[in-house]
């Protein structure tokens, strides 16, 4: 595969960034000399860690605005404590309860349906494709411009099978004839927020009965995002066997666990695979998890999305073009970021310093130390997207000071990077602390 997207009208392959770095595939961003590996993406989540805390204690939690798109509340009640949250019993106390509304929510069927939950949406996918991909070739099938999560590749690394992606515009059908897969993965909505439409959805589970390959939707965001802002289709009543969500993202609350639903033996197998991985979820998520989505209220998801593409519009007044407005929020990718900030720097595009997800991440660094601003770029896990991203969660504007403080806040981190970008004692630094 050599596919081309394009940022600020420069062609991009899939090998390479507009600066010409080589891009990792697994994680599909370039890796520098500051972030070299998992490793070192794991050492700036630590000190993001850090950075955060550090806030919090000299200006208290009410400092700190979260615009990752991730709530993370823990909604158990006291109750709880000593009954769903018990590790012997709790998990047979909540089942009926949690199963029904899992299903309902995803829009299975409680006859034929079943529940397992995971400690992340990242095991989920990890431990189904490890489960039912058969020993074949795995098919992903992603949106226009998109890719798979990094779970996806890692999954299919683990599990020793082949992995093809294709893009939905593209022709996935011959994909599908020339492996015969037994699991093919469909991403409805990425976590850059690309929509496949619910259509090509169907045509694939349509056309997998051919070969009866089980279907299984990465619906993290898709769940919600695509029923409630696009009018479409639960994510079961497309006809898929499998699909995961996850619990904090796009109007569910939290806490951080991956809620899968489908048919009763692939639910098995990948439980079972899952808990071999120790990816399962304990008594006290999986009692979070039944208190969220009790607690589900799509308005909350509406109200996140018209406070996001208000904050957009505002940011395209600063940044112009290059930001992407998706149901979230506003985006620029991290090409984009270091343009900007070499611009300002002064420094040529080809003489960059660093890459660019290294000038995210500082990026980020400055927005959650100086302002409040906290993102997936100082938070995201190893393998997370490297664009910038601001999708506020809850408060999260009113938080750091409304709208207006976040784009002059924007705007003095931008030429804050720029001042040490040719520094790479300080950018070291100011990205990865003292590791």
């Amino acid at each position: 595969m050599n596919s081309k997207v394009k940022v600020k009208g420069v062609p991009v392959t899939s090998n390479t960034d507009s600066f010409g770095n080589a891009i990792d595939p697994v994680v599909g961003f370039a890796r520098g000399n500051i972030i070299r590996s998992s490793t070192d993406e794991g050492a700036r989540l630590r000190h993001g860690q850090s950075v955060a805390a550090n806030r919090v204690m000299e200006k208290g939690a009410e400092s700190i605005g979260i615009f990752t798109g991730n709530q993370r509340d823990y909604l158990v009640k006291a109750s709880d404590l000593e009954t769903y949250c018990e590790e012997w019993v709790g998990p047979g106390l909540s089942a009926t309860r949690l199963n029904k509304l899992a299903i309902e929510h995803m829009g299975g069927d409680l006859e034929t349906d079943s529940v397992a939950i995971f400690n992340r949406t990242s095991a989920a996918i990890v431990s189904v494709i490890a489960s039912c991909s058969g020993s074949r070739t795995v098919v992903s099938i992603v949106p226009p411009g998109g890719r798979s999560h990094a779970s996806v590749v890692r999954g299919a690394k683990l599990a020793g099978v082949p992995l093809i992606e294709v893009q939905g515009v593209a022709d996935w059908r011959s994909a599908i004839d020339a492996h015969q897969p037994h699991l093919v993965v469909v991403t409805t909505v990425t976590s850059s927020l690309e929509i496949l439409s619910d259509n090509i959805t169907l045509q694939v589970v349509d056309y997998c009965k051919k070969f009866k390959s089980r279907v299984f939707l990465d619906e993290a965001y898709g769940a919600r995002l695509r029923p409630v802002l696009h009018g479409g289709i639960q994510s079961l009543k497309t006809g898929a066997d499998l699909a995961v969500t996850n619990c904090d993202k796009a109007g569910l609350p939290g806490p951080r666990a991956g809620i899968l639903v489908g048919a009763k033996d692939m639910i098995g197998a990948a439980a079972a695979k899952g808990a071999e991985y120790g990816m399962e979820a304990r008594a006290p998520i999986s009692a979070g998890v039944m208190r969220s989505l009790q607690s589900y209220d799509p308005e909350h998801l509406r109200a996140e999305a018209k406070a996001g593409k208000a904050l957009a519009a505002e940011l395209i007044k600063l940044l112009g073009n290059c930001v992407q407005v998706s149901d979230l929020g506003p985006m620029v990718h991290e090409d984009e970021i270091l343009r900007i900030i070499l611009k300002r720097a002064d420094i040529d595009f080809d003489k960059a310093p660093v890459v660019p997800c290294e000038a995210t991440s500082a990026l980020g660094m400055i927005l959650l130390r100086d302002f409040g601003i906290l993102t997936v770029n100082t938070h995201g896990q190893p393998g997370a997207r490297v664009s910038v991203r601001l999708k506020p969660s809850g408060d999260a504007i009113a938080r750091v000071g409304g709208q207006a403080e976040i784009i002059k806040a924007f705007d003095a981190a931008l030429t804050k990077v720029a001042s040490v970008i040719n520094d790479s004692a300080a950018m070291s630094a100011l990205i990865l602390g003292g590791k």
